[in-house]
């Protein structure tokens, strides 16, 4: 059996609010865990912290703690020794705690560790950050911390999750979900995308979209194009910014001003982008660059069409501003990008 060491110090770390430069992390390994659910997101904010340290010295390290119900070891489902910084018990404060996907019935490890439970419920009052992993999310519903609010879950899984649950709002359709600071992704992958997304909360956007170029960029999308988030984007009453949004992508490779969509919403440009702000967070003129950037990743993917093509496609007739605009968000040029996830497609001959 084959036994992966990590970090065994004790427990005596100085908590550091949210948001400062010493973030504290901790994975919850439960036995018959998926691997993967773990080591994937400690990977990832591993390299995160290593490209933030090699910018600046001094920077302090990023804290990360493996815990679990013992205090020295956890055996995941694939029968990898883990080696534990300590106890869940001895965590009382941290940033982020990342609750893995369990293997098969997650109702075993619910009847096995009740005690879980009253913790979760102290981690989350301390408004801890909570990211459940595919059936992890049994355990966070289990606490009460999912009543009333949006989650989802591993698909398998969905019908007893939802009897279990009726309490919880269950989004089917969609791999992550966002209430506050409860977080759900519905598989191991969907835990790849939730962490660029923290990593560009605990660093910044250049060391998130550097992290992304290194793990299989071919593969993801970005969070909030495909996130349930309470409060926030698609989430809100507004009708007419609805009625907006669904302009907006209908035609983000045309070229719609938004005096012009202001004028078909009845609405003045001020009213447009005042309304607009308030129910997504962002202006109308944002969210249109986002969904052309998304189709620009695609077919940067998957088509051989030039940049300039690409360009114009994305509804961009100047091909100078559209590369300044893609490398000012996705901190790489097109073709920069394009070569890092070429470099991970084949093809059978």
């Amino acid at each position: 059996m084959e036994t992966l060491y990590w970090r065994n110090q004790p427990l005596n770390w100085t908590y550091q609010p949210p948001g400062l430069t010493l973030p504290h992390i901790t994975l919850l390994a439960l036995p018959n865990a998926l691997a993967s659910s773990l080591s994937l997101p400690m990977e990832m904010l591993t390299a995160a912290d290593s490209l933030a340290r090699a910018g600046n010295q001094r920077r302090a390290a990023l804290r990360l703690d493996l815990v679990g119900p013992g205090s020295d070891t956890a055996t995941t489902a694939s029968g990898l020794t883990l080696k534990l910084s300590g106890h869940w018990r001895g965590i009382e404060r941290t940033d982020l705690l990342i609750v893995p996907a369990l293997w098969r019935n997650p109702l075993a490890n619910l009847r096995r560790h009740p005690e879980l439970l009253p913790w979760l419920r102290q981690l989350a009052a301390a408004d801890t950050r909570l990211c459940a992993v595919g059936t992890g999310s049994f355990l966070l519903a289990e606490a009460g911390l999912l009543d009333h609010l949006p989650a989802t879950t591993h698909w398998f899984y969905f019908d007893q999750f939802e009897r279990r649950y009726p309490q919880v709002q269950l989004k089917r359709r969609h791999l992550i979900t966002e209430a506050g600071a409860i977080f759900c992704a519905g598989s191991v992958n969907s835990v790849a995308d939730l962490t660029i997304h923290f990593i560009e909360l605990f660093y910044d956007r250049r060391i998130a979209r550097k992290v992304e170029a290194q793990f299989s960029p071919e593969i993801r999308r970005p969070f909030e194009s495909h996130v349930y988030s309470a409060g926030r984007a698609d989430v809100h009453s507004d009708e007419l910014v609805v009625r907006a949004q669904d302009e907006l992508r209908e035609r983000h490779t045309q070229d719609l001003r938004m005096p012009e969509l202001a004028q078909k919403l009845g609405l003045s440009l001020r009213s447009l982008n005042r309304r607009f702000r308030q129910a997504t967070g962002m202006s109308p003129l944002a969210y249109q660059q986002q969904q052309r950037l998304n189709t620009a990743r695609e077919l940067l993917r998957t088509s051989n069409l030039s940049i300039a093509e690409v360009a114009l496609q994305t509804g961009y007739s100047d091909s100078g501003y559209f590369c300044r605009l893609f490398r000012d968000t996705m901190k790489q040029t097109p073709r920069e990008y394009r070569r890092s996830v070429r470099g991970k497609l084949f093809r059978l001959n």
